[in-house]
């Protein structure tokens, strides 16, 4: 061994095999920058470093073998020693360079398959550092746009708005919990000052996995530049992260939305209304006010348009199915549309109108896949054709497409109102009590999540406890459309209080309630129920005349609204109008199937199921019981057990036996 040491010192084999590490290693650092940039496969970089390791035993035969003389390469003159001896040395060279390589190898190339970057990215809000407090809607402008503008690009992954906008206010920042919250290895955080016309803008791009800045942009422009600054940070931070940006991307980032800066200040205000995690009436109809306003300002800002039919689209939805709201949101979607073809936000409100004004499911998929293709990052798109997917009755694609909106937008507290409510209506109960729970943990102000798991306790285990400790902590006076005061009378009524439950009806101020999303119910309806309960037949009847004109007004304002249809028919099934309630009940799933609507298509079922229970029909009820103790999104033994309003067949045995048949379903 001594000999062969002595015969690579000789051989200057040490010297070779020193500078080939030294420039392999040389070569891989220079690789390592700049196939990236290049936007060069990463395969190709671990071929470079393959064929250097392959390399290191041929460069140390080729120095074993030759010598570099100033008259040139020469073979290095071999010493007398056995043949045998000679062997043994080469054996033993190439053995060296193999392990050698091997071991680099081992250690290189995982880093090597490792070494693609994390393109994913959440936007926090933004600081606001005006004088004027008020301008804070604007910071959020700001930083929504950015937000915008990143998750059009394909190649990034991008936090949607509303997760991010919990760490609005926080004066201290841990990186690394944020990140790790919401599966990102990159934040970008900032500070907006607005004097007059002129913005400063200050962002940081940061490593969320060592809390290290990746670098820093001021700006100081006039209002009328914030768009270039927005779409001068969207372009560096694809650079930063090396994400690909194909030439519409680039295009779409280039767009300005509008050259009106007072018409872009509406704008975000409306914006901001229009994405409040609870978008009851008076927020909805704020937003539907600013949105009129940009567009007048500006009649060519498609992206304002965009946003009125969004709008509109959800009061027609939500609580107010006036044919006139309807073509309103249409109309606005089309001039969107008009006015800038290609953009993606205009294709989304468009799918919402075929989807809440006609039901047209299949035009309002095609237009949510176009805009979910301008828009991967928007949690929105998904969300949208999970929504319809349940109403087509295909469930798991549905599950699916919501558990991606949760991934690209985790603490959305409506997105997890959505995934929690298919995993109840598919009696997944336990796996929606845990996505409650996030969804109460990402906004504990909303009503949304916690009113859910009150649902889901009553439905799964026919549990009042977490719907009095909800409603307990409602402060005095918060009560939108009578959501509370419907939730206190509700839990009263399921313990048979019935008189509490009246009190609590009567105390509240308005003609009609909203019993669900999209319905509203008469307040006198629901008195006249319980009326009914107390065994108060003048009262009851008396209630229900009343709520009987309100209801058919609702009826005439909106004839193909299958919910005020089946309220109505409770109404006369409460006044013993047996033939009219059924009738009325029979219009209702007529224009709301089952077939046609997975999702609330059982909830008008139930209400004829109730309509026949009150009217004696108990054939036909015990027949639409015994399939709505099976179907996605029906009722359920506990729930059937608690509701007085299946009292009217309690006593038939067909009632204990449906218990029995379906007990093991909890």
């Amino acid at each position: 061994m001594t000999g062969f040491f002595e015969e690579l010192q000789r051989r200057k084999v040490y010297r070779v095999a020193a500078a080939y590490i030294i420039a392999a290693g040389f070569i891989i650092q220079i690789g390592s920058a700049v196939f990236p940039a290049w936007e060069l496969p990463n395969w190709a970089f671990r071929l470079v470093v393959v064929l250097l390791l392959v390399g290191f035993p041929i460069a140390l035969i080729l120095a074993w073998a030759y010598d570099v003389t100033p008259q040139g390469i020469r073979t290095t003159p071999t010493p007398t020693i056995p043949g045998s001896h000679r062997r043994r040395n080469v054996i033993m060279l190439i053995g060296i360079g193999v392990i050698i390589s091997a071991g680099a190898g081992f250690f290189l190339l995982p880093r090597v398959s490792a070494r693609k970057i994390d393109k994913s990215i959440a936007v926090l809000p933004f600081q606001n550092l005006s004088d004027q407090k008020e301008n804070a809607y604007f910071a959020d402008g700001i930083q929504d746009d950015i937000l915008t503008n990143l998750s059009k690009i394909g190649d990034l992954k991008v936090i949607s708005r509303m997760s991010v906008m919990s760490y609005r206010g926080d004066a201290v920042r841990n990186a690394r919990e944020i990140g790790k919250a919401l599966g990102v290895a990159t934040l970008l955080e900032g500070s907006v000052r607005r004097a007059g016309n002129r913005v400063r803008v200050n962002v940081q791009l940061i490593n969320a996995n060592n809390d290290e800045h990746i670098w820093a942009e001021d700006y100081d422009r006039d209002l009328t530049d914030v768009f270039a600054i927005q779409t001068d940070l969207a372009q560096k931070i694809a650079l930063a992260l090396q994400a690909k940006l194909s030439p519409n991307e680039k295009a779409r980032l280039d767009n300005r939305p509008t050259q009106n800066p007072d018409a872009y200040l509406l704008f975000v205000q409306a914006h901001d209304y229009a994405n409040r995690t609870d978008m009851f009436r008076d927020t909805s109809l704020k937003a539907e006010q600013l949105f009129e306003q940009a567009t007048k300002l500006d009649p060519n800002f498609a992206a304002a348009f965009a946003g009125l039919s969004m709008v509109e689209s959800w009061m027609y939805h939500s609580f107010d199915p006036l044919p006139a709201r309807r073509e309103k949101a249409r109309t606005a979607a089309n001039e969107a549309l008009r006015l800038q073809p290609d953009l993606p936000e205009a294709h989304l409100a468009l799918g919402f109108s075929y989807y809440y004004g006609d039901r047209d499911y299949e035009r309002a998929l095609a237009e949510f896949e176009i805009a979910k293709r301008g828009l991967p990052n928007e949690a929105q798109a998904y969300m949208a054709i999970g929504a319809i997917q349940r109403r087509q009755g295909r469930w798991v694609e549905s599950t699916a497409n919501l558990e991606k909106a949760a991934e690209l937008d985790p603490k959305n507290s409506s997105v997890l109102l959505n995934l929690g409510y298919n995993y109840m209506a598919t009696r997944n109960f336990e796996a929606a009590d845990k996505i409650f729970d996030r969804g109460i943990e990402a906004a504990p102000e909303s009503f949304g999540s916690a009113a859910l798991k009150s649902e889901l306790a009553i439905r799964w285990k026919g549990d009042l406890s977490v719907a009095e400790k909800e409603l307990a902590s409602v402060p005095p006076g918060v009560d939108p459309q009578g959501l509370v005061t419907l939730g206190r009378s509700g839990v009263l009524t399921l313990q048979r209080k019935f008189k509490e439950a009246l009190q609590v009806i009567q105390q509240f101020r308005g003609e009609t309630l909203l019993v669900r999303a999209s319905t509203t119910c008469p307040k006198a309806s629901l008195e006249g129920t319980l009326y009914l309960y107390l065994d108060d037949k003048v009262d009851a009847h008396s209630a229900f005349e009343r709520a009987r004109s309100i209801a058919e007004r609702l009826v005439r304002e909106s004839p193909d609204d299958a919910a005020r249809h089946g309220q109505l028919g409770l109404i006369l099934a409460g006044l013993g109008q047996k033939d009219e309630a059924i009738a009325e009940g029979k219009r209702a799933v007529e224009l709301l199937p089952e077939s046609q609507d997975a999702f609330d298509g059982p909830e008008i079922t139930a209400e004829l199921a109730q309509i026949y229970a009150w009217t004696g029909e108990h054939d036909q009820a015990f027949g639409l019981l015994d399939h709505l103790l099976v179907v996605p999104n029906g009722i359920t033994v506990p729930g059937l057990k608690l509701d007085p309003i299946w009292d009217p067949l309690r006593k038939d045995p067909r009632f204990q036996a449906l218990i029995d048949k379906y007990s093991a379903q909890r």
